[in-house]
C-alpha cells in the first residue's frame, strides 16, 4: 500500500459505513456523500471489503477485488451490502445493530502469482500477509488476509478457497489456477 490512511481517515470511513449500515437496516435512504469535502485518499478510486461481525463472529462480508469507484462510496456500498445481500446471513435486524462491530479492509491492486507446482505454489504464498484470489475459468474466490488468523497452514488455506469457488477442495493440487495475491490495511471499530 503506497500510503496509508490517516486516524482520520480511517475514522471517517467507519462512520460512513456505521450511518450506510443504521440507514439500510432501518429502511431509510443512504445519507449522501460529499466527495469534495473529503481527504484525497477517500475520494480517489479504492477497493474495499467490509466486514461485519456480532460477538465475534461473521455477520456479513461483502467488497471488490479492484477499484472502480472512489473509497468512501465504495466502503458506503459494501456496509449496506454486507448488512443485507450477503447470501450466507438473512439481512441483520434493527435488533442487531448495537452487537455488530464493523471491520474495513482497504485493497492494494492484485498481483498475479506465478507458480510451477502445487508445492511451489505452497511456498509462495505468505501467511498472514497476503489476501488470495483463486480463478478456475468463470469460478472465482477469494480469502482477505484476515482469515489467516483461522486457517494457518497455506494447503488447508487453498482448500477452503477451492470449496468456496465450488470446486473439489484439492483442485488446486490437481490442475494450475490461477493464483493472484494482495494485501490490506484493516482497520475496525473501537469498542
Amino acid at each position: 500500500m503506497e500510503k496509508k490512511l490517516s486516524e482520520e481517515e480511517k475514522k471517517a470511513l467507519l462512520k460512513i459505513a456505521r450511518e450506510a449500515l443504521t440507514a439500510a437496516v432501518e429502511n431509510k435512504p443512504l445519507p449522501a456523500i460529499n466527495l469534495a469535502s473529503l481527504p484525497p485518499a477517500l475520494s480517489e478510486p479504492g477497493a474495499s471489503f467490509v466486514t461485519l461481525t456480532k460477538n465475534g463472529q461473521l455477520r456479513g462480508c461483502i467488497g471488490v477485488l479492484e477499484a472502480y469507484q472512489p473509497l468512501a462510496l465504495d466502503v458506503q456500498e459494501h456496509a449496506v451490502s454486507a448488512a443485507m445481500d450477503d447470501y450466507r446471513f438473512p439481512p441483520v435486524s434493527r435488533a442487531e445493530l448495537p452487537l455488530i462491530e464493523i471491520e474495513i479492509s482497504r485493497l492494494t491492486p492484485p498481483k498475479k502469482l506465478e507458480y510451477d507446482s502445487p508445492q511451489d505454489l505452497l511456498v509462495k504464498m505468505r501467511p498472514g500477509v497476503d489476501g488470495v484470489v483463486l480463478k478456475d475459468g468463470f469460478r472465482r474466490a477469494t480469502f482477505l488476509p484476515q482469515v489467516w488468523e483461522k486457517i494457518e497452514s497455506p494447503a488447508e488455506f487453498l482448500s477452503h478457497l477451492c470449496l468456496k469457488m465450488g470446486a473439489p477442495p484439492d483442485l488446486w493440487r490437481k490442475k494450475k489456477l490461477e493464483v493472484f495475491t494482495y494485501q490490506v490495511e484493516e482497520f475496525k471499530e473501537e469498542k
